[in-house]
């Protein structure tokens, strides 16, 4: 089966970027190099197309209510112009998705999710929902890029000649470009200052080759941004997340504050296994499935995500543990061809990245 593609695939391809499938698109997953693009990113601004992702528009009476029972955000303590992180949970309180829920008014709400999810996503909502509350999904016409780095505002204020130096962490704004709707959030997935741009899917390449113009800005794919949101200490769902584990497993229990009795509710503080972070010595990279275990003794877990982390020079990853035995501060990855020494670490890995900065 074909892959389907972005509005900026062609310019990926006329531009050289190494183009792979991913969730069933043909994406970039780098240009000049992960390396470079990364190091890039964290030191100035590098921009992402994310178009693959998905968009629904939620609206109508009684959506706030509604939304709460559905999704485990706490849409009481959400005000307008601002969005949050939270999770779709099946029944048992496993992972369905992670995803991003923006509110424009008191019934009025766009939720983001991730490409592979999309269409279940929309139909265990659509489930959940009262036919009165509308459900649209947005994803075909709504194109995405995120642009990342410290100096991503002054690059986005010189584009679109706007301030946007007060807008907060997780906050947005609508504006325009080129006479059409763009919404502007401070949001990202790299650790460091960003913004997340939604706008029509026939603008996007425009938008996109004007950004570049900037001799601060390099265009990013896929490799630097998973390296990128590894070092920042942000999971990856189907890696990190799934739906056989709890928010409260992946370390997120905190962010179940929400009151309403939302579905899977009962089962999202439920914690068997621990997602463990571990920083491993050296280049040889722990990979996705390996097993871990204590030193010269009983496997306890399997690594989700793993990778060299450019800006540490070491190897990082994350790692499904027993409860019983994730508090132990040694493990050892047993790859295909060795014995990796790896340590619990804290998160972020990262820490000096950007992306709560306050703005002056």
């Amino acid at each position: 089966m074909s892959e389907l593609r972005t509005p900026l695939t062609s310019w990926h391809e006329a531009y050289g970027a190494k183009m792979a499938p991913f969730a069933g698109w043909l994406m970039p997953i780098q240009y000049e190099g992960i390396l470079i693009e990364h190091q890039h990113t964290r030191q100035h601004a590098g921009l992402f197309d994310i178009c693959h992702m998905g968009e629904f528009r939620i609206e109508g009476p009684g959506a706030d209510e509604a939304l709460s029972r559905a999704v485990s955000h706490n849409l009481a303590t959400l005000a307008p112009g601002k969005c949050r992180y939270g999770f779709l949970l099946n029944a048992e309180g496993g992972v369905l998705d992670d995803c991003i829920i923006y509110r424009f008014g008191p019934d009025v709400f766009m939720i983001v999710v991730n490409a592979a999810c999309a269409a279940g996503d929309f139909a265990a909502l659509r489930e959940r929902l009262p036919q009165s509350v509308a459900l649209t999904d947005l994803s075909a016409v709504t194109a995405k890029v995120d642009l990342q780095g410290p100096e991503s505002v002054g690059v986005l204020e010189a584009a679109l000649n706007e301030n946007f130096h007060d807008l907060p962490y997780f906050g947005f704004r609508e504006t325009t470009f080129d006479g059409a709707p763009l919404l502007v959030s401070r949001t990202g997935y790299t650790g460091e200052l960003g913004f997340e741009l939604y706008l029509p899917w026939d603008k996007a390449e425009a938008f996109w080759t004007a950004l570049l113009k900037d001799e601060r800005v390099k265009p990013v794919g896929l490799g630097a941004r998973d390296t990128l949101r590894l070092e920042a200490g942000l999971p990856l769902y189907g890696h990190d997340l799934d739906d056989k584990h709890s928010p409260a497993e992946a370390g997120m229990g905190r962010m179940l504050t929400s009151t309403a009795d939302y579905v899977g509710k009962d089962g999202a503080q439920r914690v068997r296994e621990v997602l463990v972070p571990l920083r491993i010595e050296g280049r040889r990279s722990a990979r996705h499935g390996d097993v871990l275990a204590l030193p010269g003794g009983p496997e306890v877990g399997r690594v989700t995500s793993g990778s060299f982390a450019p800006s540490l020079g070491c190897v990082i990853a994350f790692a499904w543990v027993d409860a019983a035995q994730a508090e132990h501060a040694d493990f050892v990855v047993r790859t295909a061809r060795s014995e990796l020494a790896a340590r619990r670490a804290d998160l972020p890995f990262y820490k000096e990245g950007t992306a709560r900065k306050k703005l002056q």
